[in-house]
């Protein structure tokens, strides 16, 4: 759901990004139905999107990477221990970008993670937290499905008013 509300809300923006998911567990799975349906209810198809498991080569190539928990965040740090400054879990990224400000104009995007970076201790991977884990509502009722969108939409539209304030004002 995430990798669909982001390029849903950079749609039709002047960003020069690409979007893309990977998990830890599944290849080749649909999306659920209720996280297709409660998408699809906000005008946004992701039927066509199918699972895949995140490699060394996916992370080499990416200019950030958003887990959903911490849990995914330890995986990536560990499958390519160079991708630590620029990885963080999506509430991370939102809490420590809000506390630095908004990217300035001019200023890239690897200087604004960077700046975001700035004090994480890896020590922070350990365990679980409800400040940095998002639920999986795998399994669970549309319900679920509702919170985690309504959740993730809103760490979205928080991080790209953050990252492409231009963007955001653009749209407005």
């Amino acid at each position: 759901m995430a990798e669909a509300l982001l390029r849903h809300r950079l749609e039709g923006r002047t960003v020069d990004v690409r979007v893309g998911s990977a998990g830890l567990r599944l290849v080749g799975e649909r999306a659920s139905a209720h996280g297709v349906d409660v998408l699809a209810d906000r005008g946004i198809d992701m039927s066509a999107h199918r699972s895949r498991i995140f490699d060394r080569d996916l992370l080499e190539d990416a200019d950030l990477a958003i887990a959903m928990s911490r849990e995914h965040l330890r995986e990536a740090v560990l499958a390519l221990p160079d991708i630590w400054p620029r990885a963080f879990t999506l509430k991370e990224l939102v809490r420590r970008g809000s506390a630095i400000g908004i990217r300035a104009p001019g200023e890239s995007i690897d200087a604004w993670l960077s700046r975001a970076h700035a004090g994480r201790q890896r020590a922070d991977l350990l365990g679980q937290s409800p400040d940095d884990d998002i639920d999986d509502p795998i399994g669970l009722p549309r319900s679920a499905y509702e919170r985690t969108a309504d959740e993730l939409s809103g760490l979205i539209d928080h991080l790209v008013d953050l990252m492409w304030p231009a963007a955001a004002v653009e749209s407005a």
